[in-house]
């Protein structure tokens, strides 16, 4: 008997690393071709799209393998064998190279993406010989944005056949319809919702108006012409060691539409006083003190300017124009609250006549600037 020159250990070494080779050979493997192809035939379709191209045509199918199965022509005394078909040079590709040479691609206009969702073919066999088919299509069509995938809508569609038996070529139109009909949907998607669907908008304006409410209620909105009086400070005086307090704010009113493909933005400002939680002490109400809250209303418009202009200066986005909004807004109330509290510091709350006169003018020259207070004659 002839012994082996290799040491037990070497050869159940080799033994286990042919173990480990068969055990994941599958994974190295690129699976069984089809039996046969369909070749989808050129199409010019007449439709030149205004809003998209197709940009790419991604294989979401749960089985890219192929197209399906379909039935062989029987041979004698046999039984008609299925055949697993495709299309030629793949699915995804193959629909991409039709997508191209059925319309000129316009790459000015949005790239759009189709998700391949489900392309199969299903035939069984008829007693007469023939075959019965089922063909299912479905995809989803959007955009990208930031790596991210913007759905604009699915297209579902469905086919039944029979057929003699012959080559898969024979389903070719089919197939090509079904594609058509999908291509001719988005084309008539887009064009309805282009100037319509938010996702759609292609910029974004935004116009700043002051609210206004007549006849006046509880709240005063602040007009340079109708200045505060000590009628509107009506809630009761609290214990306090002041002798007046005035709750100016900031707020807005949002208004978005989306005309000819353009999101508007009307952002109604509000700068309010409200009554109900005004008040003064009964026994102080000179016009010096009056002028010291008056102040206080003053510098909220002021911060209202500052919020305009810090929202003018964004570059909103289609698709995040109230995040700009919501931080400049935030903004604007910790402004306020940092300069009321500094022209308080700095007044005395109104008891330091000096400050409270420079204060008075630098408002007032600001106001003037802006075109809100008339300059005085």
């Amino acid at each position: 008997m002839q012994r082996s020159s290799l040491p037990f250990f070497k050869k159940r070494f080799i033994q286990l690393v042919a173990l480990i080779i068969v055990a994941f050979a599958p994974a190295f493997t690129t699976g069984s071709q089809p039996d046969a192809y369909i070749t989808l035939q050129n199409q010019r379709l007449t439709i030149t799209p205004k809003e998209f191209y197709i940009a790419r045509i991604d294989d979401h199918r749960a089985d890219k393998a192929g197209l399906g199965s379909m039935l062989a022509p029987p041979k004698a005394g046999k039984p008609a064998e299925s055949l697993e078909v495709d299309l030629q040079g793949g699915t995804a590709a193959a629909m991409k190279t039709f997508v191209d040479n059925s319309f000129t691609p316009n790459k000015s206009l949005r790239a759009l993406v189709i998700k391949l969702k489900t392309f199969n073919v299903a035939e069984t066999a008829l007693a007469n010989g023939a075959a019965a088919g089922k063909i299912s299509y479905s995809i989803s069509f959007g955009y990208e944005r930031d790596d991210d995938f913007i759905l604009l809508d699915n297209y579902t569609a469905s086919s039944t056949y029979q057929r003699p038996a012959g080559p898969p070529q024979y389903i070719e139109a089919l197939l090509r319809s079904i594609i058509s009909s999908s291509l001719l949907y988005i084309n008539k998607w887009m064009d309805t919702q282009a100037g319509v669907n938010m996702k759609l908008a292609r910029g974004v304006s935004i116009k700043f108006t002051d609210y206004k409410e007549v006849p006046e209620g509880d709240t005063i909105y602040y007009n340079v012409n109708r200045p505060l009086k000590w009628a509107d400070f009506i809630a009761k005086p609290p214990s306090s060691r002041y002798a007046a307090e005035v709750f100016a704010s900031l707020g807005y009113n949002e208004e978005v539409k989306l005309v000819d493909g353009i999101i508007k933005i009307r952002l109604d400002l509000k700068v309010y006083v409200p009554k109900s939680a005004s008040w003064v002490r009964y026994d102080v109400t000179d016009n010096h003190s009056l002028n010291h809250e008056q102040r206080h209303f003053d510098i909220v418009r002021l911060a209202a300017e500052r919020f305009k202009q810090a929202i003018l200066k964004e570059k909103l986005t289609t698709y995040n124009y109230d995040g700009p909004i919501n931080v400049a807004y935030l903004d604007a109330l910790r402004d306020i609250y940092a300069v009321q509290k500094q022209y308080d510091a700095e007044t005395g709350h109104g008891t330091n006549t000096y400050q409270q006169q420079r204060w008075a003018a630098r408002i007032d020259k600001e106001l003037q600037i802006l075109g809100i207070k008339p300059p005085k004659s």
